[in-house]
């Protein structure tokens, strides 16, 4: 780190199974492999080799865990108990995925480590980029077999808001396949939340029948990430929150590579599920295998609370109060058919 701080890199197993690593700053994917067939273990998700890449101003949060509160929050600002709290912005007036200083920019303490399991801890004071109350956040990360499960909690001293994700790119023909835009994507979601210029939720569930969001059945990313739709126009791709069918552990969404026939299935507790078709991945950052990222080389699927749920009453709330626990688990599956 700038200050001489170490990262760490934590590498969990499952034998035979997947292998994660994890980065202590920012509580980082920062490799998750599979095995192949050919018996030569392949990595699925975007990464770097250097620190000074996570820390970059123009890194597009690869694999970190974000926070205080994932997505966007309109005009940097909520309010809660009647009292308004100006946020930090990043993004215009905008604070995205927890403002100039999010969780992801931080080194979190190891609190509990096993051979297949790791847990991080990071406290954030009150006032922390405007946030009130102090947070206590923790990532759990678990490898058993052909699955990954993130259970991501919190609490917290006073009432605050808080919506904790990983923001894993994945491309599952391997980081020297380029564009994901082959991959076939499922979304267990009949509506998705149309945004504005700022890519904020305008409020509002609309049906995804009918436009490029209709995920119900597999269909290939490219060709709705390059749509004519207004919504596509909007942000340059695909940057949507979906409303997921259901309540409680279940699917959400499956990513496959056609060629390989690998895929990856996720499940969540969460309300929504981010689709993010690497818009912003614009060439000025190398991966782990020096190649430039670039647009659409890896899809990001974020289990969230709904994004500017502080300032939108009629998504569900995401206020956490003392004496509460704020949880969210995640699992990703991986096999090949």
């Amino acid at each position: 780190m700038p200050d001489g701080r170490d990262v760490m890199a934590h590498t969990l197993r499952a034998e035979p199974g997947v292998e994660l690593t994890v980065l202590d700053l920012g509580a980082t994917v920062q490799r998750l492999r599979v095995p192949t067939r050919d018996g030569h273990p392949l990595d699925v998700v975007l990464g770097y080799s250097d620190v000074a890449s996570y820390l970059s101003p123009t890194n597009p949060y690869v694999g970190a865990t974000v926070g205080r509160y994932a997505n966007r929050i309109a005009g940097g600002r909520f309010t809660l108990d009647g009292k308004t709290y100006p946020l930090t912005t990043n993004e215009a007036d905008t604070c995205l995925h927890g403002g100039t200083e999010g969780f992801h920019l931080r080194l979190w303490t190891v609190v509990d480590q096993a051979a297949d399991s790791l847990t991080l801890e990071l406290v954030s004071p009150d006032g922390d980029q405007g946030f009130p109350g102090e947070l206590t956040a923790r990532a759990a990360y678990r490898v058993a077999g052909d699955t990954v499960t993130i259970e991501l909690s919190a609490a917290c001293d006073a009432p605050t808001v808080v919506s904790l994700t990983n923001h894993a790119y994945f491309n599952l023909g391997g980081p020297e396949s380029g564009s994901a835009e082959d991959h076939l994507l499922a979304v267990d979601a009949d509506t998705y939340l149309p945004v504005d210029p700022r890519a904020i939720p305008l409020g509002r569930l609309d049906p995804v029948a009918g436009t490029p969001f209709d995920f119900t059945t597999p269909a290939a990313i490219g060709h709705r990430a390059r749509h004519h739709h207004p919504q596509v126009l909007r942000v340059a791709g695909i940057d949507h929150a979906y409303h997921l069918r259901g309540e409680g552990l279940r699917r959400a969404a499956r990513l496959e590579h056609p060629d390989s026939g690998r895929f990856l299935e996720i499940s969540t507790d969460q309300p929504s599920l981010q689709v993010y078709t690497g818009n912003r991945l614009d060439g000025t950052l190398n991966g782990r295998d020096g190649r430039l990222l670039r647009q659409s080389d890896g899809i990001a699927l974020e289990t969230q609370r709904h994004p500017d749920a502080p300032n939108q009453p009629a998504f569900p709330s995401p206020v956490l109060n003392p004496g509460e626990t704020y949880r969210s688990i995640t699992t990703w599956r991986l096999g090949s058919s």
